[in-house]
């Protein structure tokens, strides 16, 4: 019987390749899938070493002063109320707006049916509304806080009082992720001085300075700051103050503040007989543009008289083009004069108002005007009163990098400090790279050294039968 010698040397080589090839395939895919473990194990650990720090106290060693504050402070914060509601639209909600249907058929009667009629169409379905996915809401900031303020309104009782004392009403959020110690100070114009107001005590020049609340998260609260005005202080008018507040959390580096103006608003007077006047409030939007300040002066007594209105502006709010009639008396003061008023009549009158960016986040801020009548016989009648500045920017939040939300003239929110790894991130990955490859070097070389012995096999000479024995 006829065989076919192959060599023992071949046959070796043979059996040598195909465990090679094996674990050379095995080593490769082995260490390709190490490079995630190699990746995954680094980011884990960088993300769960802050939880094993210990979290600060609210309290702890948080310092109660400004760093650049050096008079005492009282030790007591201001009494709080509950806040005025939120003035912003509510959030819609993500529940499926309610769909029209077709009308929907009658029951089934338990009778059989008399004719063999098809049974109605069944009613178009309409897809269900898929609720659209909530908008992405930036994360809260470590450490935040907002001020917003009411203004001074004084009443027509004004005139009739030495004095009066009226309350501002301040409204204070802690806009950041961690409890807070906030503090509150405020500066008075002339002619208006504290009233006693818990917790605070004056710092000179107008300026108060109250204790400091311990507020978590999200928190929101009034205080209520007794004022007194003086019963001359019209004769100052415009008059604008302003609120500042400051915030420090364990852990976090710096002080965050916010501040926001406030209005002194007195009601048109002295009384006087014969003459009225009233003004509107001057919004600036935005873009900086606002629509003007409309002025109405009225002449209700029985005789013509001449009439004129003088606008009082507060500094970097100015009349950039005074209208017909008008004059500026300097760069705050603006004369317009309306001619002859007739008895029983009013005259109305417009003029542009524009603002620096300073005095737009400075808002709200106050502005007056004085209306006088000269009549043809009798007194000259003289009135005055005051109106409010208002800008959008004041409330905006402006592109920055990085960003840092406003409230009212700006919240400065505290620099995080940057998170760096050491440099781990790109040792681990010039050493998953490094794997990867070692990894595709063993599979060529498994690869290139299977295909030799095969190629040495399928090339190698077939030796011929060797002849049976004839014996």
């Amino acid at each position: 019987m006829a065989r076919v010698d192959v060599r023992p040397g071949r046959r070796a080589r043979d059996r040598r390749a195909l465990p090679l090839l094996a674990i050379g395939l095995a080593v490769g895919l082995t260490v390709t899938a190490g490079p995630g473990w190699a990746t995954a194990a680094p980011t884990a650990a960088r993300v769960a070493s802050p939880a094993t720090e210990p979290a600060g106290e609210p309290g702890g060693d948080t310092p109660t002063a400004d760093p650049t504050e050096t008079e005492p402070v009282p030790t007591e914060a201001p009494s709080t109320t509950a806040p005025p509601p939120e003035t912003t639209p509510p959030v819609a909600t993500t529940e499926p707006a309610p769909t029209t249907t077709a009308p929907e058929q009658p029951a089934p009667t338990t009778a059989a049916p008399t004719t063999a009629a098809p049974p109605p169409a069944p009613a178009p379905s309409v897809p269900p509304v898929r609720p659209s996915a909530p908008a992405s809401t930036p994360p809260a900031p470590a450490a935040g806080v907002s001020v917003t303020t009411d203004d001074v309104t004084l009443t027509a009782a004004y005139w009739n009082a030495p004095s009066t004392v009226t309350t501002l009403r301040v409204t204070v959020t802690n806009t950041g992720a961690t409890p807070a110690r906030i503090r509150l100070a405020y500066t008075l114009p002339a002619g208006l001085s504290d009233a006693g107001t818990g917790g605070c005590a004056p710092a000179g020049g107008g300026e108060h300075r109250c204790g400091e609340w311990a507020s978590a998260p999200g928190a929101r609260f009034s205080t209520l700051l007794r004022v007194r005005v003086d019963g001359d202080a019209w004769k100052r008018m415009p008059l604008s103050g302003s609120v500042r507040v400051t915030a420090t959390a364990p852990g976090v580096p710096g002080v965050v503040s916010d501040n926001e103006g406030f209005a002194v608003l007195f009601p048109p007077g002295p009384p006087v007989p014969g003459i009225r006047l009233a003004a509107d409030a001057v919004s600036f939007d935005i873009s900086g543009g606002s629509s003007g300040l409309e002025v109405r002066l009225g002449n209700t007594g029985r005789v013509d008289a001449e009439g004129r209105i003088e606008v009082v502006l507060p500094a970097g709010v100015t009349v950039p083009t005074p209208p017909s009639g008008c004059t500026t008396v300097s760069p705050a003061r603006t004369r317009c004069a309306l001619g002859t008023l007739a008895a029983g009549r009013t005259a109305q009158l417009r003029l542009p108002v524009s603002a620096t960016p300073e005095a737009q986040r400075q808002a709200p801020l106050a502005g007056a005007v004085l209306g006088q009548l000269d009549p043809r016989s009798g007194p000259t009648r003289q009135v005055q009163m005051s109106f409010r500045i208002t800008s959008a920017a004041a409330l905006a939040t402006p592109v920055a990098s990085p960003p840092a939300p406003t409230g009212s003239q700006g919240v400065l929110a505290a620099e995080a400090p940057a998170v760096s790894d050491g440099g781990g991130g790109g040792s681990v990955r010039r050493t998953a790279i490094l794997l990867i490859v070692i990894s595709m070097l063993l599979v060529v070389f498994a690869l290139a050294l299977a295909t030799t012995s095969l190629r040495r096999r399928m090339t190698a000479p077939v030796t011929g039968p060797s002849a049976a024995s004839t014996e």
